[in-house]
C-alpha cells in the first residue's frame, strides 16, 4: 500500500485535485492509522476534531489498499456527498481504478411492482398525490437507478413515496414479477461487485441485525468497514436489536390484506372487510385507554391489550393462510401477518433479563417496544462474525479525553484508540460564555432569561445566530418571546422541513434559527453566516424516559454509579455536538453561550469543560458583545 501520509502531504496529488487543500499533520497521522488497521484487520476508534479532514483521511487509504471496503455514514445526504463528489475526485487524483457503488435502504428505490399496483388503484388521498404520482410515473420511464432522491421536486417525506417503494414487510423478493428490472436488486448487485461501497448506518445495522431476507447478505463480504459519525451507532443499533409492534403496522396490514383480496380474490372480500373492522376496532378501543402521548414503561399499557389484539390478528392470519396460494401478494401478506402475530406473542410474554419493554403513545397511534439495555454483546457478536477491520471515527467519541464510555457501549474494550485535536485556533477564534446571572435551569423563568441575554448578542452579531434547546417546550416559548422583539427573520424548527430551514438561514445571513434535537449535530454553516450559538441547558437526558430509567437501574444493580457512568458521559457527548456547530472552518470566529450555571458551579461541570475545545472563557455578556462586534466589523458574509 502506498503511504497515505505522503499522498496527503505537501508533495502529494491532492494539492492539485482539491482547491484549498492544506496538508495537516493530524490528517496524515489518521490516514496512517486507518491504513494499519485495514492491513491488520484490527478494530480502531478515532476521534478527529473538526477541521482534521477525516473524510480524506479514511478514504485515501481505503482507495489504495486493494481491500474491499464498506464506508458507512450517518445520513443519505453524506452518502451522496461521498459517492458523487469526494470519491470520484479522489479516485481521479490517485489514479486508481477502484470500483465504487452507492447502496441505500430499500425505501429509497422505486418499486416497479408497487408503482404498477398504485397506478391500477384509486386509493390516493388527495389531488396533490395524484399529480405527484403522474410525475413519478414519467420519471420511472427515464430513471436508470430508481433512487427517489433524483426526483427532488417531490419531498422525500411525501406520503406518496410509501405507495411506490417497498418495505421489508411488503417486498415480494424472489417472487416479484419485476425482479429482473428491480432497482434495488440492481443496486445490491453493483454493491456486491464493487471494491468500495458507500452505505448509511441504518442499512449497515439492518444487515448486521436482520440479515435481510430475500437477497442474502445486504452488503458485500468486506475486508474493512469504516463508520463515520460513529458516535450515533449505539443509539441507532438499539432500534435494530429491538422488537417493536405498533398500531399503524397492524392497521396497514389489515388494509393491505383487504385491498389484496379486492384485487386477487374478490369473492371472499367480505371476509377481509370483517377482519379489518375487528382489528381496527380493537386498536381504537386500546388507543382510547392509553396514557397521554409520550414514552411510558410497558406496564402502563392496559392489561388486556395483547389479549384483545390477538384474536382478530389470529383470524386475519387464518384467512391469509387460506388464500395465500391465490396470489404472491397474499402469500407475502400471510408471512407478514405471521411475523406480527409472533411479535405480539413475544411482547405478551415475560420480559427477558437485560431487556426493557416500553410504550410509545402518540395522539393517534401507539407502539410497544422491547429492546436490550446493553447492545455491546450483540454488536460484539455481529463484528466477530465478520473478522475484518472495523474502524470508527467521529469528532465526539471521548469524554474528558477518555474513550472508555464509548468502548463499553460498543463492546470495543480491546480496540486501538487515537485522538487528534482540531487544527483550528479555538483560543483566538472562539469565546465561551457561561452567564453569571442566569437563573437555575430548573427555574420557571430560565427560558425567558435565555431570550433576554440572547437579544443583545443577536443584535451584535447581526442575526447569524443559532439557539439550540433541550426541549420543544422551551423552543416554542423562546420563539413566542423573540418574534415581537426582533426585526429579523426567525427560522423555527417545526415550521418547515429541516433542510429548508437551514437553506433559508444560509440565504438570509441576518437571521436566527431555533432548533432542538437534530439541529445539535450534522449542521455545517461555515464563515460569518453563523457567528453565535446559544445553548439553553446542559443536555441531560429526560429522567422520566423508561429506557433510561431501566438502564440506570441496571447500572446501579451491578454496583456502579448511574450518573457518573452513563448520564453524565451521554450529556457531555451531546454538548460537544452542539458546540461543534460554531467553528466549521479555519477562518471562522464566534461566540458560544451555554446558559447553564451548572457548567461552572457544579463539580461535574469540569468534565464538560475539559471535553470542549480550548476556547477563551468569560461570564460577562458585555465581553461577548464586544467580541462579536470586533470580529464582524472586519468580516463580510
Amino acid at each position: 500500500m502506498q503511504d497515505p501520509a505522503q499522498l496527503l502531504g505537501p508533495d502529494g496529488p491532492l494539492i492539485r485535485a482539491f482547491p484549498g487543500f492544506q496538508p495537516r499533520e493530524q490528517q496524515q497521522a489518521m490516514a496512517q492509522a486507518v491504513a494499519a488497521a485495514i492491513e491488520g484487520r484490527s478494530r480502531l476508534i478515532i476521534e478527529a476534531g473538526t477541521g482534521t479532514g477525516k473524510t480524506l483521511a479514511y478514504l485515501t487509504p481505503a482507495l489504495v489498499s486493494d481491500a474491499r471496503v464498506v464506508v458507512s455514514t450517518a445520513t443519505r445526504t453524506l452518502q451522496d456527498q461521498l459517492y458523487r463528489k469526494d470519491l470520484p475526485r479522489l479516485r481521479e487524483a490517485l489514479q486508481t481504478p477502484v470500483r465504487i457503488a452507492l447502496l441505500k435502504g430499500r425505501s429509497n428505490y422505486l418499486c416497479r411492482f408497487h408503482l404498477e399496483r398504485t397506478l391500477q388503484q384509486a386509493w390516493l388521498e388527495s389531488p396533490q398525490e395524484a399529480k405527484q404520482l403522474e410525475k413519478i410515473q414519467a420519471w420511472s420511464r427515464r430513471t436508470l437507478r430508481g433512487d427517489i432522491g433524483e426526483l427532488a421536486e417531490i419531498p422525500e417525506e411525501a406520503p406518496i413515496w410509501s405507495r411506490v417503494t417497498s418495505t421489508r414487510d411488503n417486498c415480494l423478493g424472489s417472487e416479484c414479477p419485476h425482479l429482473e428490472d428491480c432497482h434495488l436488486a440492481h443496486a445490491r448487485k453493483k454493491a456486491l461487485e464493487a471494491d468500495l461501497v458507500v452505505v448509511n448506518h441504518h442499512l449497515l445495522l439492518s444487515d448486521l441485525a436482520l440479515r435481510d431476507e430475500g437477497f442474502g447478505n445486504l452488503l458485500p463480504e468486506a475486508d474493512a468497514v469504516i463508520l463515520d459519525e460513529a458516535h450515533q451507532i449505539p443509539e441507532i443499533a438499539g432500534t435494530f436489536f429491538a422488537l417493536s409492534l405498533g398500531s399503524r403496522q397492524l392497521e396497514e396490514l389489515a388494509r393491505d390484506a383487504r385491498r389484496g383480496a379486492e384485487e386477487a380474490a374478490p369473492e371472499v372480500l367480505a371476509d377481509y372487510q370483517t377482519q379489518e373492522k375487528a382489528l381496527v376496532e380493537a386498536i381504537n378501543d386500546l388507543r382510547d385507554r392509553l396514557p397521554p402521548p409520550g414514552r411510558h414503561p410497558g406496564d402502563r399499557l392496559p392489561e388486556d391489550t395483547l389479549s384483545r389484539l390477538g384474536p382478530p390478528l389470529e383470524a386475519l392470519e387464518a384467512l391469509l393462510e387460506r388464500d395465500a396460494p391465490r396470489d404472491p401478494l397474499l402469500a407475502n401478506l400471510h408471512r407478514r401477518c405471521e411475523q406480527h402475530h409472533h411479535h405480539l406473542k413475544r411482547l405478551a410474554g415475560p420480559v427477558p433479563d437485560n431487556e426493557v419493554r416500553w410504550l410509545e403513545s402518540r395522539p393517534h397511534s401507539f407502539t410497544l417496544h422491547q429492546e436490550p439495555l446493553d447492545i455491546a454483546p450483540r454488536l460484539r457478536r455481529a463484528m466477530d462474525e465478520r473478522p475484518c477491520a472495523w474502524i470508527f471515527t467521529s469528532a465526539t467519541l471521548t469524554v474528558g479525553g477518555d474513550f472508555g464510555h464509548y468502548q463499553r457501549r460498543m463492546g470495543l474494550n480491546d480496540a486501538i484508540t487515537h485522538a487528534w485535536e482540531s487544527p483550528f485556533d479555538y483560543p483566538h477564534n472562539a469565546l465561551l460564555v457561561c452567564p453569571a446571572d442566569i437563573p437555575d435551569p430548573n427555574h420557571p423563568d430560565h427560558t425567558a432569561a435565555v431570550v433576554e441575554l440572547a437579544i443583545p448578542l443577536i443584535q451584535a452579531a447581526g442575526g447569524r445566530t443559532f439557539l439550540l434547546f433541550t426541549s420543544h417546550r422551551a423552543l416554542r416559548q423562546a420563539a413566542e418571546r423573540l418574534r415581537p422583539r426582533l426585526d429579523l427573520p426567525l427560522h423555527v424548527q417545526g415550521e418547515g422541513a429541516r433542510g429548508r430551514l437551514l437553506q433559508r438561514f444560509r440565504e438570509q445571513p441576518e437571521s436566527v434559527l431555533l432548533g432542538t434535537g437534530s439541529f445539535w449535530e450534522g449542521v455545517d454553516v461555515q464563515g460569518p453566516a453563523l457567528s453565535c450559538v446559544i445553548i439553553d441547558k446542559l443536555p441531560f437526558s429526560h429522567p422520566d424516559d423508561p429506557v433510561l430509567q431501566a438502564r440506570l437501574k441496571a447500572i446501579e444493580a451491578r454496583g456502579d454509579n448511574p450518573f457518573m457512568n452513563y448520564t453524565l458521559p451521554q450529556a457531555v457527548t451531546s454538548l460537544r455536538q452542539g458546540v461543534g456547530r460554531l467553528i466549521r472552518g479555519p477562518d471562522d470566529r464566534g461566540v458560544m453561550v451555554i446558559a447553564d450555571r451548572r457548567l461552572v458551579e457544579r463539580p461535574y461541570g469540569r468534565l464538560f469543560l475539559d471535553s470542549l475545545p480550548p476556547m477563551a472563557r468569560t461570564r460577562r455578556l458585555a465581553v461577548a458583545e464586544a467580541f462579536l462586534k470586533h470580529h464582524l466589523a472586519t468580516e463580510t458574509p
